[in-house]
Parts: C-alpha cells; structure tokens; sequence
C-alpha cells in the first residue's frame, strides 16, 4: 500500500482490494481521497510491526500527545510537527505532515484509530467541518483542561 504515496486515489492496482470506497464510474470523491490517504498511513505506521497499529478509540491527537509524553522527541518539535499538520489547508498537506508523525508514532510504538483518522480526512476536505476536526485533535493532545479552574487558581495566586 505504500506506493500508493504521492500517487492518486484508485491509480495504483494493488491497492484497489484494500478500499471501500471505489466509486462505480471512477470518480475521484472527498472519501476516496481520505481512504487512500488512511490506507497509506497505516502502511507506513504498521511497517515492521508485530503488533497491529489500528487501536479503536485512540485519536490522533491522543497519539500525539503519548509520542510527546515520551520524551523520545522534544515536546516543541513534536508540537511543530503537529501543529503543522493541523494547520494544513489542504488534504495532501495534512497528509504530508502526517506521514512525519506516523513515522515517529512507529518508532514508539503508538497505534492510533485509523477509521476515526479516516473521517477526520473527509471532514478535513470540508471547510464547513476542518474546524470541528482541529478542536478534536486539539483536545485530545491537551484534555482536561479546564479553563475556568485555571483561571481562578492563578487569580487566586
């Protein structure tokens, strides 16, 4: 699945029993786009693994956070890192960016849930919804943080 990176979604045959999401008349759709994207990730991510690197319920912000927490990487470069893939504009930047933190999430190793990734992807081709999917991630890298009580215990200081 692998040489399926830079190429377009539904080009390369020995990917075509791997998606779901093959569109009849060979159109090239926002969930093709993310599932070839997804497929390639997960390539890369479970490469030279013994153990599967899908784990339901793990966001990707999640992940990237554990990979922080790790202290395997800087915290500022793993938050550039992220920070880059979140900000992308567009699909193929995001998964640009992505393919740098799944190669260190590799390196750990961290799973992550892939058809949660998946529908970030599809989301993330969507102006209306690129939001929802950043405050997602965002929250999930730094949770419970409650910015009432933050701000009441430093003014209370």
């Amino acid at each position: 699945m692998r040489r399926g990176a830079g190429r377009d979604p539904g080009t390369v045959p020995q990917m075509w029993r791997h998606y779901t999401t093959l569109d009849q008349k060979g159109q090239e759709t926002a969930d093709l786009r993310a599932e070839h994207a997804a497929l390639i990730l997960f390539a890369m991510h479970q490469q030279s693994q013994t153990r599967l690197m899908h784990t339901v319920g793990v966001g990707l912000g999640a992940a990237v956070r554990r990979l922080r927490e790790s202290e395997k990487f800087s915290a500022d470069a793993v938050d550039r890192r992220f920070e880059a893939a979140a900000t992308a504009t567009s699909l193929s930047e995001a998964s640009y960016h992505l393919r740098g933190l799944v190669r260190q999430l590799r390196g750990l190793p961290q799973p992550l849930d892939y058809t949660e990734l998946y529908w970030d992807l599809v989301a993330w081709q969507d102006p209306d919804r690129i939001g929802q999917v950043r405050r997602r991630w965002g929250s999930q890298y730094f949770p419970g943080r409650d910015r009432k009580t933050d701000t009441a215990a430093s003014t209370a200081s």
